[in-house]
């Protein structure tokens, strides 16, 4: 069983800039955040995989920055020029192989951005 912790997140005005963590127990294959707003399907906004490749929502392109610490087994997500419509609950999610048959969730944290 894997156990993610998240942390980070809160009020920020557009423009501005946050930064999620989350920290993982035992072997992942990929880390990565999900996001879903009121009214909206939750949807991938970055991943990385154990080998370094990542992959981003195009909407957040150019904005957002995953990064691993694999001593740590972390996942960090630096969020800049923020847009009241990033305004979501973000999930850590994690899968524990290539395969995605084991994905895990994070309890999700509020990020909430004004205009």
């Amino acid at each position: 069983q894997v156990q993610l912790v998240e942390s980070g997140g809160g009020l920020v005005q557009a423009g501005g800039s946050l930064r999620l963590s989350c920290a993982a127990s035992g072997s992942i294959f990929a880390m990565g955040w999900y996001r879903q707003a009121p009214g909206k399907q939750r949807e991938l906004v970055a991943e990385i995989t154990s080998g370094g490749s990542k992959n981003y929502a195009d909407s957040v392109k150019g904005r957002f920055t995953i990064s691993r610490d694999h001593a740590k087994n972390t996942v960090d997500l630096q969020m800049n020029s923020l847009k009241p419509e990033d305004t979501a609950v973000y999930y850590c999610n994690a899968a524990r192989n290539a395969a995605r048959s084991l994905v895990y969730w994070g309890r999700g944290t509020q990020v909430t951005v004004s205009s």
